[in-house]
């Protein structure tokens, strides 16, 4: 049995998420995708921690569930945020994003109180804004409970990041000086996935994590961290379900006395990320690493410097080559290994209302796509059921050749991509716009 986890994302109190991210309304979804555990999100909102409060109770040591009645395989809480810290270190001014994990709502309430100390407005965002470093949060929070801890978050990103080009640092220890040891994982962000950050020496033997960073509820699992027994105990489903906050931190922590390991993860494809390749949207010009040593970072249209991006950010601070192994699982799924295992495989994926919407040629919020993919979820449980276990045979032959094919080529990696940069999203299609054309089900939709 694993447990399927999206530990970062946004409620709607945090600046441009959808007013539909409630905490009913994540649990919903979070049960369609197949999520097992997500997270409360923003708690040193003072708005939002009063409907945790009120709409949360405990089921297990640290961890929650939605008030009244319950249902089979509900999905679970634990409590993150993330913060933004904005400071200066040396002659630069620094962004970094972080998420902050506490044991209880009292722990999450103690915290607020010494963050409103130091001036911190919690009220004016979910997300908020502060003065502090990563260091002093780490500070804070292990003196109110040593269990709490801090993961970097989209560490990539050119802004906002522990690793990013405009305004982080070049390591963790630069970062966070004798508090490193605390680090126990960094989030690797849409832009990046886990094979690109086996690159760098310092995260060999930390946990590689990832989550959505959703901002509306279709959004939550585009990417997910999958924990599982590191023994095989029991059969039982149901004792997968009994799990407590120190089981999730001991398995990111990768402590011996762990309970839990990370088994795998689920990955966005990074060229689908904002800021993959380095580029100017404004100029509409971008270029992968190879093609930078040539084009170099002025940008040929406006002669300004060029938004550098993920993968020559990761070119610049890499210690060793790309390598990894590719193997296909049952289901056609193709899984990326660690040579050396010293991480967990992942997977890469395309979310399934994207699927039925290129299939069909309609945009993702058309009526038909969304029957589609309620229909989908009724008939084979969950969204990561269907993406990564049902066999198309039974796809195929409850909804169409198409949708099974469309399917089998996310599954294999079979599919068309056009990478994002500085800002705009890349584009990443199980079919050209040319082989689309083609297809039966977009020309009934076109004609």
């Amino acid at each position: 049995m694993e447990i399927i986890a999206d530990l970062h994302f946004h409620s709607k109190y945090s600046r441009a998420v959808s007013r539909d991210m409630t905490i009913p309304t994540i649990r919903a979804y979070a049960k369609k995708k197949g999520i097992m555990l997500t997270a409360t999100t923003d708690w040193t909102h003072p708005l939002w921690i009063r409907e945790i409060k009120n709409e949360l109770e405990e089921a297990g040591e640290g961890v929650y569930e939605l008030k009244g009645e319950k249902q089979e395989n509900d999905p679970k809480f634990i409590l993150s945020v993330e913060v933004s810290s904005i400071y200066k270190k040396g002659d630069k001014v620094r962004r970094i994003h972080t998420l902050l994990f506490v044991p209880s709502i009292e722990v999450a309430e103690k915290v607020n109180k010494e963050l409103v100390k130091r001036g911190v407005n919690l009220a004016s965002d979910g997300r908020p804004i502060m003065g502090l470093t990563p260091p002093n949060l780490i500070e804070i929070m292990m003196g109110i409970d040593e269990r709490s801890f801090l993961i970097p978050c989209h560490v990539w990103t050119p802004w906002f990041a522990l690793y990013g080009s405009m305004s982080g640092f070049d390591s963790i220890e630069e970062c966070f000086g004798d508090y490193s040891k605390y680090i126990y994982g960094v989030e690797t962000g849409l832009s990046s996935d886990p094979v690109m950050n086996w690159r760098i020496d310092e995260l060999k033997n930390r946990s590689i994590l990832s989550n959505s960073d959703s901002h509306s509820p279709m959004k939550m699992g585009r990417e997910a961290t999958v924990f599982v027994p590191k023994t095989e105990i029991s059969n039982d489903k149901s004792q997968m379900t009994k799990f407590t906050y120190d089981d999730i931190r001991l398995a990111i922590m990768r402590h011996k006395e762990a309970k839990l390991k990370i088994g795998y993860t689920i990955e966005f494809y990074p060229e689908e990320g904002k800021y993959h390749y380095t580029g100017h949207r404004n100029c509409g010009v971008s270029f992968s690493p190879k093609e930078m040593k040539k084009s170099g970072v002025i940008c040929p249209v406006c002669k300004k410097n060029l938004t550098v991006g993920v993968m020559q950010r990761i070119e610049d601070l890499a210690n060793r080559k790309e390598w990894m192994i590719e193997k296909t699982g049952k289901s056609g799924v193709k899984w990326i290994m660690d040579p050396e295992k010293n991480h967990p495989p992942y997977a890469k994926l395309v979310p399934l209302n994207e699927i039925i919407a290129q299939v069909l040629g309609m945009g993702v919020a058309s009526q038909k796509v969304k029957n589609m993919y309620e229909e989908m979820i009724k008939s084979f449980g969950s969204e990561f059921e269907i993406l990564l276990k049902v066999s198309t045979d039974k796809i195929e032959s409850k909804y169409s050749k198409e949708i099974a094919a469309g399917i089998s080529k996310v599954r294999s990696g079979d599919i068309y991509i056009k990478p994002g940069f500085d800002g705009e999203y890349g584009i990443v299609k199980i079919e050209s716009d040319e082989e689309m054309i083609k297809n039966p089900e977009v020309q009934k939709a076109l004609f």
